[in-house]
């Protein structure tokens, strides 16, 4: 799905998934739905503030196996990618920790580019046990 690139959309966005989850039987209760939609929190967070491109939306795709649940956000800011590397994680900064949740909540994790269009795909996987 589609959202605007702003706070709004966001947290829209969120919603949504969290929602999606509950239909998909892992209740708005459980650590499954709770990490995802934390997971996509701070991946939509960082598509509305650092991948934004006034004029354009980012996407959000949900898919799940019967092994694993895999979160897609996707905007139109190629040049940004984020890494997390050693020396770029945030000490004593105010925002920026969005990735390290990811890291620390997700099994996997990682970048692509955006298929069919210009950008980039950050993407998080959680495996159901």
């Amino acid at each position: 799905m589609r959202f605007s690139s702003t706070p709004r959309g966001a947290r829209l966005a969120r919603r949504l998934v969290a929602a999606r989850l509950d239909a998909w039987g892992h209740p708005s209760t459980s650590a499954v739905n709770e990490t995802l939609t934390l997971i996509t929190a701070a991946l939509t967070a960082d598509a509305v503030r650092h991948g934004q491109v006034p004029g354009r939306d980012f996407e959000v795709r949900l898919a799940g196996t019967g092994r694993a649940l895999r979160v897609e956000v996707s905007d139109t800011r190629a040049e940004r990618v984020p890494s997390l590397s050693p020396d770029e994680r945030p000490r004593a900064a105010e925002s920026g920790r969005g990735l390290l949740l990811v890291d620390a909540l997700a099994d996997e994790w990682g970048t692509t580019p955006r298929v069919n269009a210009p950008g980039k795909t950050l993407w998080a996987a959680l495996a159901l046990t």
